[in-house]
């Protein structure tokens, strides 16, 4: 008999875009230079039509138009690198395609049950409850998130931070960050020289790709000059989605005299990159990686997200893990389970699902290069999945406790000792379960 999942090795391929209507003439010059990626990313159903031409029936576009006016969290972005990694051999193909389904959601997408969970909140995490400047989150003792922007070269619909990054939409009528960011970042330092007891640094945003270089190069170089500072983790999806950035000659020059000096002074520099399906990879994407990593940075990272329609299968988990570690150089680190954010149901799995799929992918790759996957509890933060105290199926509840106390948490005598709710997506429970949901909502 054979095996649950049979490993072949598959070589990375850059698809051809001049299957697209619309790109037909583009050199590879072009398609290889950030400043073009930029400018000809797709920000509405014209420009995507423009683009894809008659390869999709027009009912998508106005299935597309639905769901911007009613439903979509983030505003549209998708730059032309991950536009070319989607299926377009049909109308079909490309609704059922994984990269799409995230990217670019549309209405007929969402679930009309229960498109959001009765407990999803905007923040669902509660990073702007702890900002302590700014952009600043004190969330775990040692560690802080770094928010320096709130734009990404590229919006995923799934976003965690769907209530600050990017342009509002109908939906959703985005936070501002106000101050200017020399003053942003000012803060962010003054902070850490501070409370040396926080030694870790995730410089994200938005994507720190989005960050004019010379900018995140001296706020960097900040932090490097804070004896206490012993990682830092720079966040861009960008790494994947706009490759092309992280390969001018200008920026790997620079990242280089970051490494050197993280090096000398004995710092971890990593950098995090979201990358969910293996069409995503390609060989431009390991050109990136490899090229930071030649020019010294510890560790390239995957942080991916859990998503049903998208990578919620052992196979597809470990056709990625295999193309991130073997091919790309990506060493696989976490997957999330997606977040409690509005309009998301479609996209998340329960906690059983995310503990079957941890237990399907072991033994196959090397344990350094098998993920974690991990539920972020609120107010609680990462936790494995298999970590959970105590777990009602029925009614899709699961209680988690934790060791630390957040930065809102320091006077609450109770925060190490209470246990703390995380909600399965109701329409995957029995219908037991629905039914008493159904009940909360109508005597809510």
């Amino acid at each position: 008999m054979g095996q649950p999942y049979e490993y072949r090795r598959r070589e990375l391929v850059e698809p051809d875009w001049a299957r697209f209507p619309g790109w037909r003439d583009i050199t590879r010059e072009q398609w290889e230079s950030a400043q073009w990626q930029r400018v000809h990313c797709i920000k509405n159903a014209r420009q995507l039509r423009a683009v894809l031409g008659d390869l999709i029936a027009d009912s998508f576009y106005d299935d597309l138009l639905a769901d911007q006016a009613a439903s979509a969290t983030m505003s549209m972005l998708v730059t032309p690198q991950m536009l070319n990694t989607m299926s377009v051999e049909s109308t079909e193909a490309f609704y059922a395609d994984p990269v799409r389904r995230y990217m670019i959601p549309v209405g007929s997408d969402r679930r009309a049950d229960w498109p959001s969970h009765p407990h999803a909140t905007r923040d669902s995490l509660h990073e702007h409850d702890m900002w302590v400047a700014e952009g600043l989150t004190h969330r775990y003792p040692t560690k802080v998130l770094a928010e320096l922007l709130s734009t990404c070269p590229q919006y995923c619909g799934h976003c965690t931070r769907m209530d600050l990054v990017g342009n509002s939409t109908p939906a959703v009528d985005k936070l501002k960050l106000t101050l200017k960011p020399t003053d942003r970042y000012d803060a962010h330092v003054a902070y850490l020289r501070a409370h040396p007891g926080v030694r870790d640094v995730v410089v994200s945003g938005g994507d720190v790709a989005n960050v004019p270089w010379r900018h995140l190069e001296s706020y960097l170089m900040r932090l490097l000059d804070i004896e206490t500072i012993r990682d830092i983790r720079l966040a861009t999806k960008a790494l994947m989605g706009l490759p092309q950035h992280w390969l001018q000659p200008d920026v790997v020059e620079g990242l280089e005299r970051v490494a050197r000096t993280a090096a000398r002074r004995g710092v971890n520099l990593a950098i995090h990159t979201h990358v969910n399906h293996a069409n995503s990879l390609t060989p431009l994407v390991a050109r990136a990686a490899q090229t930071a990593l030649e020019v010294g940075v510890r560790d390239v990272r995957n942080q991916g997200v859990l998503m049903r329609g998208v990578n919620a299968t052992g196979a597809d988990l470990l056709d990625l893990c295999f193309a991130l570690q073997g091919e790309a150089g990506i060493l696989p680190y976490y997957f999330y389970m997606c977040d409690m954010i509005p309009n998301a149901e479609h996209w998340r799995v329960p906690v059983w699902q995310a503990q079957e799929l941890q237990h399907d992918i072991m033994g196959y790759l090397p344990g350094y290069a098998t993920p974690r996957i991990v539920c972020d509890v609120p107010l609680v933060g990462k936790r494995w999945v298999h970590m959970v105290t105590e777990y009602d199926r029925e009614h899709g509840i699961s209680y988690w406790t934790k060791n630390y106390r957040t930065s809102i948490e320091q006077e609450d005598d109770e925060a190490l000792a209470r246990r703390y709710p995380y909600y399965d997506p109701i329409d995957t429970l029995p219908e037991s379960g629905q039914k008493w949901w159904r009940k909360q909502e109508q005597s809510a």
